[in-house]
């Protein structure tokens, strides 16, 4: 569970757009000259106004000492303000020159500015581009089209011959086609096909065609085709080619082979088809394709015979060229396929995500839009963040609106997000460029500041995951990522969304928050129970296509705009609700994945525990009480548990490990040493929680929180304090150091009238060394305050560091503390610092850099398409032992055959005796052994996976392997399999190798 106190939300719904001025026309390259270039694009559009950025790229050979750049804007857009350039204009048109500090440009380096436009209608973006006087793309000011290319038969009858061709390039657009029958035009079209009739049977012909552009300047012919038409009498097309294949993936080359056509005059040759159009011709049954970018691809063949018939196309295959060894994109990343994605604006060539000098590992921390200071309470703004501190910061949050898009409310001036404004506080001025105020203005404002640190929009939370709260503070419940993800529209229409308002308000990805999409009954906030609870069995598919249409479609955007969007997903670190999440099958689709590792233990019941344990000490009496270290044997209520369960399918420099800056505790705690692992119930069960206890019809008592003085970051459940120890980390400091703390009555305690806002007694710190965890105990009131300090987020941020781990996410920043001399009247209290924060920054910005691969071990470079994957798992509790089918389908252009051997890793969050229940044989070598006192020792189980010597998978078939194992563990990872010899990596990894293909009927 993550508490959230109430805050209003803004909407945003304004389409933004690209535009590339100067780069939207292909100039060949003999027509270009190496130089300065420029483009512009949107960086955000609102109604009836839009923002672009242009930067002007220095690609000659020399440094630039000045720069112009001139374009026309339609009447119906009209210049605003500007910045980093200066500007005249002559009516609708507009000059911009450099300032004295950016018009040197040396080469290869770039200088970019800015300007606001408002217009009516529908935006239409700048025209007739000119830098220094040329064409902004460096290309001349009106070349003739190129020719067009690869000419070739579609048809061919005794009376007519049916051509198609690739489309030419022009500088201002190609107007039409002249199809040439000789020297004589036979046709004239504007697309890229034409049919040529009248003509006469066993006649041979040569066709050519050429370019008209808008100025009806006329390109070269291209390669000519020549063909024979059939006579009258029945000749049959040629067979089509079969069991096409990759052989090999080289650089930017795929190397293809197919067994030969028949045809009864005889096979004169084959086209080649990319994508579905045709790149080349052979005569033989080999092929290679060169000069192809990073992406996917999927190819054809048809064989055409002496007459110019030809087959049906081949079965087709899919292979991947890159981002491979030398790309950037992460290992296990799924890439949308026909998308290239800019991987390598945030990721370096190894994959590492590229966060600036001195941050080798991420630091993401939550910024929340409640701290507003407007309620009278401490508040928390952009400009307290640690910018030089963190490489990322997650705003939450925003939430599914009732029109399934994302949204953060109305756009009014109590909106904290959008409107609302601080004029009396020093740093917290609007950038008046933007035109939007509030926690998103000074977020842009301070990045600008600080570029290395990238931000993301967090949707949903443990508050609006099934619903939100409105402009006045009330909760709608509108069933918000439950509903929504019902349908693939309702997941189109919300994705599209996310890329909207990524676009209008500068952020670098989402966050997706989703609390939680398990089948687990009860799970999540008590007010969504009336969405989530009918929909268990089907929750964790819609959450796995609302992700992987996230993906896609950020990919695409992020292609168009020239930059990689972030997908990440805040997840649970609890064995029990992971059950129910099957096996996590949204890992492929996220860059990364922030693990929730606190909440462990809280008064959701009464045992009392630590928030946030590093490892178990075999002692947790939740666990022990529920039979878990007998029948598993592993402790799974701790950080070093959760990552593991991740570290099964994912690299570890994808995942990081979450800490929170703020307590959980009990009051009335009875037993344990100090408090730990003692309990606390709540003395009258029936005023328990929503969500708990008897409420959900269960018989583990919910806790006695702390209230008052032990719980001043509290929420609200019917206008009433909500008992659960809650308190920003400063706090906890001053009650350590015996402090009440000044700003309590903020908060809203009178001590003078109430008893439970006074400070009784002393709260000692203890520290357990085996879990690495701090707590208060005050004896005289029997209270326990589960921390976070200095000794234990040392502890993390080494373990962070000797993992290899991404880096911590931190719930949420203003918890952090520093004494501060000046408060108590002179005398000094904790107050919001950079302690902790400190901390994590001194463990994490000499690390090494953090491990970039799936697998401990040295993968195949040759891979097959051949999808694993675990469906079929029972519902909430009759799923245990947890008992999926394995389902193995084969697309890899050849049969699986008996005998063949599975090898794959699965994370050691589960003891390794999985097992099968359909006649393979299945063998398991053991990563870890033994309790996890301490932490887990290994980070894979491997196991071997064989297919029965009188079985086989076939080419377009599948198979099915019922397996039972105990505690949750990710679909299994790292497949090696092995027949024939010879062994190969699966796609269904997502490697970063550079033979990819199979085939695909």
């Amino acid at each position: 569970m993550r508490t959230r106190p109430p805050l209003r939300r803004i909407f945003a719904g304004v389409t933004a757009l690209l535009l590339m001025i100067g780069l939207s026309v292909a100039v060949p390259a003999s027509a270009s000259a190496a130089g300065p270039t420029a483009a512009c694009r949107t960086v955000q559009e609102w109604g009836g106004g839009a923002q672009y950025t242009c930067t002007i790229t220095n690609g000659g050979g020399s440094a630039t000492s000045g720069w112009k750049l001139e374009f026309d804007l339609p009447s119906s857009v009209r210049m605003g303000s500007y910045w980093d350039a200066s500007l005249t204009s002559s009516g609708s048109h507009h000059t911009f020159t450099n300032r004295n500090y950016n018009g040197t440009i040396n080469p290869g380096g770039d200088a970019s500015f800015g300007f606001l436009v408002s217009y009516t209608g529908t935006l239409s973006g700048p025209e007739n581009c000119l830098l220094d006087g040329q064409p902004c793309d460096g290309g001349p000011s009106d070349a003739p089209p190129s020719p067009p290319a690869n000419l070739r038969t579609t048809e061919v009858t005794p009376a007519s011959v049916s051509l198609a061709w690739d489309a030419a390039s022009d500088d201002q657009g190609v107007k039409n086609y002249d199809v040439l029958n000789g020297s004589a035009v036979a046709a004239t079209v504007t697309g890229t096909t034409a049919k040529v009739s009248g003509l006469t049977a066993n006649t041979r012909y040569t066709f050519t065609v050429r370019a008209r552009d808008t100025s009806d300047q006329l390109s070269e012919v291209g390669a000519p085709v020549t063909v024979t038409t059939p006579g009258s009498g029945e000749d049959a097309p040629p067979s089509k080619p079969a069991e096409l294949r990759v052989t090999s993936t080289e650089g930017d080359t795929v190397k293809l082979s197919w067994q030969a056509a028949s045809d009864d005059n005889g096979v004169t040759g084959y086209d080649v088809l990319q994508n579905g159009s045709v790149i080349q011709s052979v005569t033989g049954t080999t092929a290679a394709v060169s000069g192809l970018r990073p992406g996917s691809y999927r190819f054809a063949v048809r064989a055409k015979d002496s007459i110019g018939q030809l087959s049906e196309l081949s079965n087709e295959v899919t292979t991947t060229i890159g981002p491979g060894t030398a790309g950037c994109r992460p290992d296990g990343l799924y890439q949308t396929p026909g998308v290239t994605p800019a991987y390598c604006e945030v990721y370096d060539e190894n994959g590492r995500e590229k966060m600036g000098a001195g941050h080798p590992r991420r630091a993401i921390g939550y910024f929340t839009s409640w701290r507003t200071g407007k309620d009278k309470k401490p508040r928390y703004l952009a400009k307290d963040i640690p910018w030089d501190k963190v490489t990322h910061i997650n705003y939450a949050f925003a939430h599914v609106d009732e029109q399934n898009k994302v949204s953060v409310g109305g756009n009014n001036p109590n909106n904290p997000a959008i409107g609302m404004e601080w004029p009396e506080v020093e740093g917290a001025e609007m950038d008046p460029s933007l035109p939007y105020k509030g926690h998103f203005n000074l977020l842009n404002k301070y990045k600008k500041q600080n570029p290395n640190v990238k931000t993301l929009i967090s949707i949903g939370g443990w508050a609006e995951s099934g619903g939100y709260l409105d402009d006045n503070g009330n909760r709608v419940a509108s069933g918000g990522f439950y509903t929504m993800t019902d349908t693939q529209a309702k997941i189109n229409t919300f994705a599209d969304s996310v890329v909207e308002f990524l676009r209008k308000y500068g952020f670098n990805g989402a966050d997706i928050d989703y609390e939680y999409a398990t089948s687990m009954q009860y799970a999540g906030h008590p007010e969504d129970f009336k969405f989530s609870n009918p929909r268990r069995a089907k929750l964790m598919a819609g959450y796995v296509a609302l992700m992987k249409t996230l993906r896609e479609k950020l990919d695409a955007a992020g292609a168009a705009d020239g930059k990689h969007y972030l997908l990440t997903a805040a997840v649970s670190a609890s064995g029990w609700i992971l059950r129910g999440h099957d096996s996590y099958q949204v890992v492929p689709y996220l860059d990364y994945a922030n693990i929730m590792s606190y909440d462990l233990h809280g008064t959701w019941n009464h045992f009392v525990g630590p928030n946030a344990a590093l490892y178990d000490d075999g002692k947790d009496n939740e666990l022990q009480e529920g039979g878990v270290y007998n029948a598993y044997g592993i402790g799974y209520l701790n950080t070093d548990w959760a990552y593991h369960y991740f570290r099964g399918s994912m690299q570890a420099g994808r995942i990081n490990i979450g800490v929170p800056f703020y307590t959980r505790g009990w009051k009335n705690v009875q037993g344990g040493t100090n408090g730990l692992w003692g309990k606390s119930a709540m003395p009258d069960q029936k005023q328990c929680p929503k969500g708990t206890a008897g409420d959900v019809g269960s018989e583990t008592p919910c806790g006695d929180g702390g209230i008052g003085i032990d719980n001043i970051w509290h929420d609200l459940e019917n206008g009433k304090e909500m008992a659960s120890g809650s308190n920003p980390m400063w706090h906890a400091k001053n009650l350590e150091k015996g402090l009440p703390g000044t700003y309590i009555g903020d908060y809203g305690l009178d001590p003078a009238s109430d008893p439970d806002d006074r400070l009784v007694g002393t709260y000692t710190r203890n520290y357990n060394s085996t879990m690495k965890t701090p707590w208060l105990w005050n004896a005289t009131e029997k209270v326990f305050l589960s921390t976070e300090d200095e000794e234990s987020l040392a502890a993390k941020a080494k373990y962070v560091a000797d993992k290899g781990i991404g880096g911590i996410m931190i719930w949420e920043l203003s918890g952090d503390y520093a004494w501060d001399p000046a408060r108590n009247d002179g005398k000094g209290e904790y107050f919001m610092g950079q302690t902790l924060i400190n901390v994590i920054n001194d463990g994490l910005k000499n690390a090494a850099p953090y491990g970039n691969l799936k697998s401990d071990k040295t993968m195949p470079t040759d891979v097959l398409d051949v999808k694993v994957e675990l469906v079929d798992f029972p519902v909430g509790d009759a799923n245990y032992p947890i008992s999926p089918k394995m389902r193995i389908t084969n697309n890899s252009g050849q049969a699986i055959p008996g005998g063949a051997t599975f090898k794959f890793d699965f994370g050691t969050s589960s003891p390794s005796d999985m097992t099968q229940q359909t006649g393979w044989t299945l063998s398991v070598q053991a990563g870890h052994t033994g309790n996890n006192t301490g932490g887990l020792k290994g980070d894979f189980h491997r196991a071997t996976l064989t297919v029965p010597s009188w079985s086989s998978i076939p080419n377009g078939g599948s198979a099915t392997v019922a397996l039972s194992y105990k505690l949750p563990i990710v679909t299994p990872s790292n497949f090696n399999l092995t027949f024939g010899g010879k062994s190969y990596a699966l796609t269904q990894d997502h490697p970063r190798t550079t033979s990819v293909g199979g085939l695909r009927r």
